[in-house]
């Protein structure tokens, strides 16, 4: 989608926290394949985190961290993953379900296509 849409779309990944920590609820998924992170204590560590994730994922548009408060997470309930389409007003166009399972690439790509008047 990024890449049918990055003419009209500004896509932009916020990496907010690592959702299966060492030191938290490390998933048995992440210890099979060796994805093993504990929960940043710096912002240059969670920057870190946010490059081991996006790199292997093959993200190809901007990724940026939320800050040490957190402020991003919070204010969109952004934790584990959740979309948002944001309007060029600012306004909250769509927002998707929390994730994993709420993360559904057709609910995203109507938001986007809503948006676009198409």
């Amino acid at each position: 989608m990024a890449k049918k849409y990055q003419k009209d779309i500004e896509f932009l990944l916020v990496y907010v926290r690592e959702a299966h920590p060492t030191d938290g609820l490390q998933a048995p998924r992440n210890e099979k394949e060796g994805i093993l992170l504990e929960s940043a204590k710096t912002y240059e560590q969670k920057d870190s985190h946010a490059t081991s994730c996006a790199r292997p994922l093959g993200i190809a548009f901007t990724t940026v961290v939320d800050g040490m408060d957190n402020a991003v997470e919070q204010a969109y309930s952004a934790w584990p993953d959740r979309y948002y389409a944001i309007a060029k007003d600012g306004r909250i166009a769509a927002k998707g379900k929390p994730g994993p399972a709420g993360f559904k690439a057709p609910e995203i790509e109507s938001a986007i296509v809503k948006l676009l008047g198409r």
